[in-house]
This record gives C-alpha cells, structure tokens and sequence, in this order.
C-alpha cells in the first residue's frame, strides 16, 4: 500500500501509468444501472435479494465477473424483458479479489444485456455491507435494525456489483420489510405496494426509491428499521434526522438546523445545487467510523449527530458540527464529483475536511476555529507523517483491500492542510474559484488530483500542478532550518526531509519541496516567498524580529537558534505573535525536541516562558507538548515523571483557579473549554484544591444529582476520581456507564475507567473491553485509558497477546478498528526490549489488513527509543535544577 523504510523517490513518476497492476474487474460489460430489490430477516439475520443489472455489452462475451462477499447467489440470467435470453453454465468464486464469475451458456453479442441474480446475504454484525444495529427500547428489550456501510470495499456485501468508485451507474432501490419498519434510501419514495413476503409468507410493504443520479457504489445506502425523526423545511429541499426509540428525537435538532443552513452555505460558495430531492441524516448505534457521506442518506454514529446540550460539554458540540459539515461537503466533493480510483481517497477527505473548518468558521467565528486548526489539524498531520512509514497523500492502491488503512491523518488532516497551503498561495476566493469549475466540468463525474489542479491553475494562472504533485505524490514533509548572518542581515534557509526519528539517510531525502515561507517581520508578511532548492539566502531590513510559516498555514517545521527561539518566546509576550504563530512555534519546537534537533529541555525552558499567555489553543499546545514528553518518559524514573507532573501544576495550578471551574451562560464557547482544559490538567497534576472539588462533584453526581458535574468537565472528574480513588470509584463509574442512556456520557465513563492503576481493577477494564457490554464500535475506548500509565501500558500488551484470536475475530470484518487496536496496545511501548516483544509477537501473525498502523506504532516506539536515549539526563538534570523534584510544590 504506502512505501515503507528508505523511499521518497517521486510516487508515480517511474510509472507513467498508475493504474498498471490494479486489481479491476474485467471490463467487457458495464453497469449503468441496478435494480437492487432486498428483505431483510431478522430471525435469521440473512436478506433476500435480486438485482437486475442493465449493462452495456463492450465485446462480444460468454462471462460477467462481478464483486461478492458472503453472497449465495441462487440463479443467474441474461434477460430480455420477462424472457430469458441465457443463463449461467457455471458460477466460480475467487475469495481472494472478492470475485463471482458468471460463465454464460451462450455468447451475449456487443450491445446492451440485462442480467438479473436471486442472491442470499449475511445480515452481519461486523459493521460492513448491510449489516445489523442493536440498540436497547425504552423498554428494556433489545430493538435491532438494518443499516449499511458500503465505503470502501462492501457494496459487495449487499447484491453482487461492480464495486469500482470508477463505475458510476443509476440505483433503484426497493426495500421489503413489516409495516410499522421505516424504510429509507438515498433518493425520495417513488410508490409503496403490499406484497406477500418471500420470507414469511405475510403481507409487508415494497418501499420503492426514485432512480438515484449517476454515483458510486460505495455511495450507496438503505435502512431498514423502527425510526423516529424530526424535520425541517428551511432548506429548498426537506431535511430530516432520524433516530431509533433510544435516542430522543430532539437531541436531532442542533444537527438539523446546522445542516439546513450548511447546505444553503455550500450550494452559494460551489456555485451548485444539492442534486437530491431530499437529505437524511439517521444516528446508527453501531457505526464504526464517525460518519459516512452517503448520498442524500447520511448515517452518523449516535454521538456525533445526537447532541443534548445540557448534557454534553462545547467540545462535543464543536465535533458534531464538524462532523456534519464535512458530511455535507462530500455532498459535492465525492459524491457528485468522484475520485476514479482510491489513491484519490484524500480529494475526498482532505477536501471534506477543510470545509467543515471554513463553514464552522463562517456560522461560528466566535468559536476561532482557524486558530484551533495549526494545533488539531496541523499537528495531527505532522505527526503521522513524521514516521517514515508513512505514506504519500496520493498513495499506490493495487488492490481496493488495501484503502482501509489510508482513512487516516494523511488523507484527512495533510490533505486538508496541502488544500489550504494552496489556498492560502491562490488566495481563498481564487481558490474557490477553481473549486467551482471543477465541481461544474466534473459534475457526474470522476477525477484525478489533476484535474483539480488543472482547475485552481485556470482559475489563478498559476503553476499549481507543478508546485502540488511534489506534495501530493512524495512522502513526508521538510525541516527549514534558520542560520542567521547579522553582518549581511539576512538568514540562510536550508530544507531536510523531517523525521521523529532524527535519522534521516541521504536517499530519504532527495525531495526538494517548493516551501512557501510566510515571512513575518515588523512590516508584516510576505508570502512571495518560496524555496523552491535545497537552501537559499533571504535579506531582511533587520534581524531584530522575524518568523517563518506566518500563521502556521504550510507543512514544515522550522528550526531555530536557541537564541532566536528566545528572542520569540519574548516576542510572544510582546504581542507580536498571532494564536497561530504561538502555538506552531510551540509545536515545532516540542517535535523538534523529540527528532534531536534541540535539546527537550530548551523547550521545556520555552513553555515556562509561556506563564503570562492567555489564549486557549496554545494552552492546549503547551499542555500537549509536556504530555508527549510524559507519555515518553513513562518508564522512567519515578522522581522525574513526578517532577513533569510537578511542573504541569505550577505551569497550569494558579490560571486553573483564576478561571474557576463553574460554568455559566455567559462564558464563551472557548472560555467553556479553556476553563475545562486547566481544571483537568491541574488536578490530574496534582493540585489538591481541585481534586477536592472534583471528589466533592463526584460524590453528588454518583448519588443521583447530574447537575452537580458541568458536561464540560465530566472527564476530567471522572478521572481524577480514578486516578486518586479505588474500587469504590471505579464500581461508581461502571454504574453510571451502565445506567446512563446518554452516548456522551457512557463515552465518558468507558474512557476513563482505564485510568485506574490497581492490578485488579486493570484486569477489570480489560475483561470488560471484550464482554457483550461494550459494543464493537467502541472496543478501543476503556483500552486508551489505560495507556495513561506504565502498568495499563504493559497490561495491554499481554492483554493483546494472550487474547489475539478473540480480539481479531471479533474485529476481523473492520480492519481500520482492528488496526486502531493494534496501535492503541504497542504505541505507548518506549524501551528496546519492548519494541523487540511486539516484533516477535507479529512475526508470524498475517497483518496485510493492518501492516500500516503496526508499522507506525513501531516506528512511534523507535523515535522514542532514541529520544530518550539523548535526552533522559538532559530532562532528569533540568528536572532536578528547577526544583521540580521536592514534594509538592
């Protein structure tokens, strides 16, 4: 899939045909449109189905080879009209590229053909194709629906197809079921008939669709279920959100009103129509991912659509509006306009992503989301792509299995960073430009990254394909480092390829990125200026202030004298630097540190300059940047790790009760947040004011008054019970989980019960993650806990080892969380013979659904290896001479 140690050569460039060694169905017939017809048993969890293929016939041929998984196909036939033309002489199955071969009686000659196939399928449970959802009815008793995850690979789970994003074709949709079960799909209902029910027998009803547009087939989605929802009409087009018994239909509401007023937004700035009749947003209970943008038919988890307001904090707030704006940006960028193979996953994503940040920021400016994004976005990009097992943004995809492990922060996160890079280069509104000229000459239809480019150079005259393969096509990103000359008054700029691991080989660092400077000084910003070589020298009208990367809106870090960094750790003070500016500088130096390029404990030095910031997101930046060297040091010395955490209370104690810990109306949606984000850091630190709060809440809100902990700061005392309580605690904690029906807070609840560090309660956590209790979706919540300390660490690890058959079963139908998982109990490993038992325990286990996470998670381990192995006395020694290692500050 990506490439591992050692290449950077230019992806694509050897090969002048990127499709070459692509695993594709054959193509002498093509689909261009299905009439799925399915019923759904929810006795047997199976599904009677037939779809008729209308196809036209490229050559003369005697076979149809189509995707399946887990389907029984029952007949196959070449109809004309009611009559059959031929039929199957013999149908073969290739379980390894997921292939059912029809072999024809007799040849179909070039034209137009029709095929219809009866087929049996697997109402699963493993959160892919058309599976099952249960979740608990007001009553007590279990309801179950059916639902569908078709991206990437499992349309072919739900009717025999061509499960290619390049085959676009019309899908009619019919769906039979009891009823009182609503019926959904992605276009409006066309006509609902009784029929007599394949299964039972009885009468149920045929719940036919309108013809969908021409889309993908991965974009395809049906529901089947008991469903409540609410609507509005504020939109062209109805809008409504769905949800079944267990959730309250009004918690739909927040979503609903964003959606009609987002959809508004993006039809104005594409210059574009939504294409569909109507927009379904459903809350599914068992979801793997966060939520999939079928079209017109979105499905969420519950937590990310449903929000009750009085009972989840701004945070939680801020991802459902994200979510449901990046949701909606995929209306046009993936669903009109489709990528034509999945190397092109990050048009999607990376585009997706970066609407959702631009329409938050338009409906709520107040909320500073661009500043948030250098310290969430940016450095989730940054970090992934640190590792040299990352992989390029455009990454070789030869077999379509391979896409699960690429829905990460390269496609995401760096690919919503290069599209605001460019952005920033064109200019937002010639950025928009292009945006909408590509959207109108591909409408329908499916793309290359070039065509993108195409579009953005059209619209600006500019050379962008030229400046954008070079980040797309190659993995990683560059270091600029900064020498200064005062006698000239200029600086020299020198790029290296960056890597956590700081040791970067020669010909992993051939790529010479076009690196757009930002250069700020007292005049303001120039953002003329790119490196397009290795090094070049810039004058400046003086050296007395100056900062590259202004706002922090490229991909690089950069790297400074430690009297430069001084100089703008005072400039901070000054003024002179945005929220931007501060939290990247704080984010380059702290991964600078952990690569050797500085020493940890100049930035350490750094943060404790920081002591008279007010801004929330380089609080979180600083807090961030001492947690990375904490989850570092965890193995060591236990007088050190005492002195980080004495450290973080005095860096956060004393602004933690200036800003308090009560809520009230009229705090900010980032004053909610900042006050949350010290209360937690102080008292997991150790300040004991607030872990006598914290307790105090906790005993109320445990005796039933749920006003007693703010939605805001439940975490955190949650966690600070765990972390300084027991088993009375943790009991407490499982109570609530338990008799909550509340997504958020159960979310809470099972990720914090990890934090508890009793060897029996840790055994506790870990049985539990595996029991029915905990729902597939969300396994790997009470396992991050207990990456919160040493014990939970190695607990996880053995846990992993001994239980492996259970865990890859149990999560064998969903690579991307099996390999979530996998990272979750190695990554937190930093020690040489820690990272040799995770290599021997894989060695001979099969990890193609998961090699790309396992390489990451060792890579993580090794960069740790080595910065502890330069920086272990430098921390012990910084530690000791700040005094950070007398009890109790």
């Amino acid at each position: 899939m990506c490439r591992l140690a050692g290449d950077t050569e230019h992806f694509g460039g050897a090969n002048p045909d990127p499709t070459m060694g692509r695993e594709l169905l054959p193509t002498n017939v093509i689909p261009r449109h299905y009439d799925v017809t399915l019923e759904p048993d929810f006795q047997k969890f199976t599904f009677e189905g037939k779809v008729v293929i209308d196809f036209d016939v490229q050559e003369d041929t005697h076979s149809i080879s189509l995707h399946t998984i887990e389907i029984d196909i029952h007949s196959a036939h070449i109809k004309s009209g009611d009559t059959i033309v031929t039929s199957s002489s013999a149908i073969t199955y290739d379980e390894s590229t997921q292939v059912s071969k029809i072999d024809l009686k007799d040849m179909v000659p070039k034209g137009k053909t029709q095929l219809e196939i009866k087929f049996t399928g697997q109402l699963n449970d493993s959160m892919a194709g058309f599976y099952r959802s249960s979740y608990k009815k007001p009553d007590g008793s279990e309801g179950i629906l059916a639902t569908t995850q078709m991206e990437a690979n499992d349309c072919r789970r739900a009717f025999p197809c061509f499960d290619e994003p390049l085959h676009k074709a019309k899908f009619t949709v019919t769906l039979i079921a009891d009823k009182h079960l609503t019926c959904l799909s992605n276009m409006d209902v066309a006509s609902e008939t009784e029929v007599a029910s394949e299964i039972s027998g009885t009468t149920k009803k045929a719940v036919k669709f309108n013809p969908t547009p021409l889309m993908s087939t991965y974009l395809v989605a049906f529901i089947v279920g008991e469903l409540n929802y609410i609507e509005t009409k504020k939109f062209r087009v109805p809008i409504r959100v769905y949800a079944p018994p267990s959730s309250n239909i009004e918690h739909g509401r927040f979503s609903l009103d964003l959606a009609a007023r987002t959809l508004e937004y993006y039809e104005k700035i594409f210059d574009a129509d939504f294409p569909l009749p109507k927009m379904d947003m459903v809350a599914i209970p068992d979801f793997a991912a966060g939520a999939m943008e079928n079209w017109g038919l979105i499905t969420y988890r519950v937590v990310d659509l449903m929000l009750d307001e009085t009972a989840s904090g701004a945070a939680m707030k801020e991802r459902v509006a994200e979510v449901v704006q990046h949701e909606l940006a995929h209306q046009w960028f993936g669903n009109l306009v489709t990528m034509d193979w999945w190397e092109g996953l990050w048009l999607n994503e990376g585009f997706a992503t970066l609407m959702s940040w631009l329409s938050c920021n338009h409906f709520y400016p107040e909320w500073k989301v661009w500043e948030n994004y250098v310290a969430d976005n940016l450095q989730s990009a940054l970090g992934l792509d640190s590792l040299r097992s990352s992989h390029p943004i455009e990454v070789p995809v030869k077999r379509a299995s391979e896409v699960d492990q690429i829905f990460d922060a390269i496609s995401y996160s760096k690919g919503s960073c290069v599209l605001r890079m460019i952005s920033t280069y064109l200019g937002e509104e010639v950025f928009l430009e292009g945006v909408r000229r590509y959207i109108k000459k591909h409408a329908y239809g499916n793309t290359q990254t070039d065509d993108l480019w195409a579009a953005l150079e059209d619209a600006s005259g500019k050379p962008v394909r030229e400046i954008m393969s070079i980040w797309t096509k190659n993995v990683g990103f560059p270091v600029v480092q900064v020498t200064e000359n005062a006698a000239e008054n200029s600086i020299l700029i020198k790029q290296n390829r960056f890597l956590r691991t700081g040791d970067t080989k020669p010909e992993e660092d051939k790529v010479i990125y076009p690196v757009f400077l930002g250069l700020r000084t007292k005049t303001g910003v120039d953002e003329s200026l790119t490196l397009t070589e290795r090094e070049g020298v810039y004058k400046l009208p003086d050296l007395d202030f100056f900062k590259l990367n202004a706002n922090h809106t490229s991909i690089y870090r950069t790297s400074y004298s430690p009297e430069r960094l001084t100089k703008l750790g005072l400039s901070a003070k000054e003024g002179k630097l945005t929220v931007e500016d501060r939290a990247g500088m704080i984010a380059d130096a702290g991964a600078l540190a952990v690569s050797g390029y500085q020493k940890t404990s100049g930035v350490l030095n750094l943060l404790k300059g920081f002591d008279t910031e007010e801004s929330f997101v380089v609080w979180s930046e600083i807090i961030a940047r001492v947690a990375t060297v904490q989850s570092a040091w965890i193995f060591e010395d236990q007088a050190v790790k005492d002195g980080l955490e004495a450290f973080v209370k005095e860096l956060v104690s004393e602004r933690a009760h200036k800003l308090g810990w009560k809520f009230s109306d009229n705090d900010g949606h980032v004053e909610q947040q900042f006050k949350a984000m010290l209360f937690g850091a102080a008292g997991m630190a150790g300040d004991e004011e607030i872990i006598a709060a914290a307790k105090g809440m906790f005993a109320k809100y445990r005796a039933g008054d749920k006003s007693a902990i703010h939605p805001n700061i439940r975490g955190s005392v949650f966690g600070i019970a765990l972390k300084y309580g027991g088993k009375d605690e943790y009991d407490a904690i499982m109570d609530i989980f338990r008799a909550s029906t509340n997504t958020d807070e159960r979310n809470t609840a099972l990720r914090c019960i990890g934090r508890a560090k009793d060897p029996e309660l840790i055994q506790r956590t870990l049985e539990f993650t595996l029991s029915n209790e905990v729902k597939s979706q969300d396994i790997y919540l009470p396992a991050s806990g207990l990456r919160s300390h040493a014990e939970g660490v190695e607990a996880l690890f053995s846990w992993l080892s001994e239980k492996w058959p259970e865990v890859s079963k149990r999560l064998s139908g969903n690579p991307p969380i099996l390999g979530s998982m996998v990272t979750i109990c190695t990554s937190s490993f930093a020690k040489p013979e820690q990272l040799e038992k995770v290599e021997k325990f894989f060695k001979d286990i099969d990890t193609k659904n998961f090699d790309q996470p396992l390489a990451q998670s060792k890579d993580a381990i090794r960069s740790k290896i080595s910065w502890l192995q330069r920086d272990r006395d430098d921390v012990a020694a910084w530690v000791n001479e700040n005094g950070y290692q007398k009890a109790n500050l």
